[in-house]
């Protein structure tokens, strides 16, 4: 398979090197302190790397730092808990012992083990590059977690995604529970990051909107080269591997999640990820995949046709979905809710679905009976960042939340339509779905991903080259 060229005034070029626009200490640093006016006075955060995965044997899967660990200290190692401590009474009155703490637990500098698994930066790395107040050995975890969190009010921290961590905390609670009436009470509380950190990370500063915009540079870019390469008899994992060398090749980490290529039927699979089968002459070819640069992934979805040209029944599929799409983008602003656009998309679908003949009748009745759920099972919207299903409440007082400045969101309506005797036999096997990245501005919206083509006649002029 040919490489694609990269020209010089491609999306993706010269994407590295803008040390403005780069996290920075005093950006983790900034974040840790609107935390802190979060949580309240009184209040900890504890949040920590998960454990490194086995892949087969005694190998493992390459390490990806939590996203909560790097979101608050731009840290990237394993085995690393961080703490966000409220300020500790003086009992002398001095100013230093009344400040709140940041407190890093990590792995110690090891020569021996640095030889075969890379440097460390250690417990006085920490201090001197992640601005902790004080660092500890990882393997000192439980023995001084429980004076750590002695009176705080609560703890903020997400139980459940690490039972060994569940442990080690459990344990400080009840040792404080004994040493209450000598004055080290436990926290009174165990509070979900949701409440706290997660409405934090929903709303993107400057910097994570570099990057993002970044990481759809070089999304754009790997989709183009995969539409100009996927014709009949490559196959669907030939794509998945020049998408994902094109996101390395420009920088990135590699991909967000894992890369969906899906040809003809394949298409109509929500998560098809085997990527094994060949493209056919007249296949549609739906890739969803995103880059993920410094911990930010982009998420895009697009839909070509393998032979260079839509069928009328493809074409007439993918307009339903492409006036759905770019009508709901359009409608992103503040104060929107991201229920308002996916009954927008389910409205339009909908009338889609009848005029294609796979529903009958009222446009109302089908949307109040569900029956579009046949073809259009998912949500349209999601909130992207640090995790491509990013962290943030959906709904506030249990009514959906108004779309705010800095909120990044994918837009993604879809038609998928089985291989089945009950549908018409022209839309069998079908599956068209696009999406794109966009941000909530203060005036209306920014789409963050638009120099990925969707126009149907300019796939088909890249398609065809």
């Amino acid at each position: 398979m040919d490489q694609a060229p990269r020209p010089a005034d491609s999306p993706a070029a010269n994407l590295r090197g803008d040390a403005d626009l780069e996290h920075s200490a005093g950006a983790f640093a900034e974040r840790r302190r609107r935390l802190r006016e979060r949580l309240g006075p009184g209040a900890a955060a504890l949040v920590a790397s998960l454990p490194e995965r086995v892949r087969n044997g005694d190998a493992h899967y390459r390490f990806r730092q939590h996203s909560d660990v790097y979101y608050l200290t731009g840290f990237e190692e394993p085995q690393a808990v961080a703490l966000l401590l409220p300020a500790s009474p003086d009992p002398g009155g001095g100013v230093e012992a009344a400040q709140p703490r940041f407190v890093l637990f990590v792995r110690p500098a090891d020569p021996e083990l640095e030889r075969w698994d890379g440097p460390r930066l250690g417990v006085d790395g920490a201090r001197a590059a992640l601005g902790a107040d004080e660092a500890f050995p990882i393997g000192e975890l439980r023995e001084r977690l429980s004076s750590l969190l002695a009176n705080s009010t609560e703890l903020h921290y997400a139980v459940g995604l690490d039972p060994q961590l569940d442990a080690t905390v459990m344990e400080a609670v009840a040792k404080l529970r004994k040493t209450e009436r000598r004055g080290q009470r436990p926290p009174r509380a165990i509070v979900d990051p949701l409440a706290a950190m997660h409405e934090l990370r929903l709303v993107k500063d400057a910097a994570e909107v570099a990057t993002l915009r970044r990481a759809a540079a070089i999304t754009a870019e790997a989709h183009v080269a995969a539409m100009r390469a996927g014709r009949p008899g490559a196959h669907e994992y030939e794509l998945e591997a020049l998408v994902d060398y094109t996101f390395r090749s420009r920088g990135g980490a590699g991909p967000g999640y894992n890369t969906i290529v899906g040809a003809g039927a394949n298409a109509t699979v929500l998560h098809y990820i085997d990527n094994r089968a060949r493209l056919r002459e007249g296949d549609l070819v739906l890739i969803d995949a995103g880059c993920e640069l410094d911990h930010y992934t982009a998420d895009v979805t697009r839909t070509f046709p393998a032979s260079g040209r839509f069928t009328p029944a493809q074409r007439a599929v993918y307009d339903v979905v492409l006036a759905a799409q770019r009508s709901a983008i359009e409608l992103v602003a503040p104060g929107v809710t991201i229920d308002q656009l996916h009954q927008h998309c389910v409205r339009r679908l909908t009338e889609g679905m009848i005029q294609l003949g796979l529903l009958r009748g009222d446009v109302e009745e089908r949307v109040a009976d569900g029956s579009y759920r046949d073809f259009f099972m998912h949500g349209t919207s999601h909130w992207l960042g640090l995790d491509v299903h990013d962290a943030g409440a959906y709904t506030i007082g249990g009514t959906a939340r108004p779309l705010a400045p800095g909120m990044v969101i994918t837009v993604e309506p879809g038609l998928y339509i089985a291989d089945a005797e009950r549908y018409p036999a022209e839309l069998r096997g079908i599956g068209v779905r696009i999406e794109d990245d966009v941000l909530v501005t203060e005036r209306g919206h920014e789409n963050l991903t638009a120099a990925c083509p969707k126009d149907p006649d300019e796939l088909e002029n890249l398609c065809r080259r």
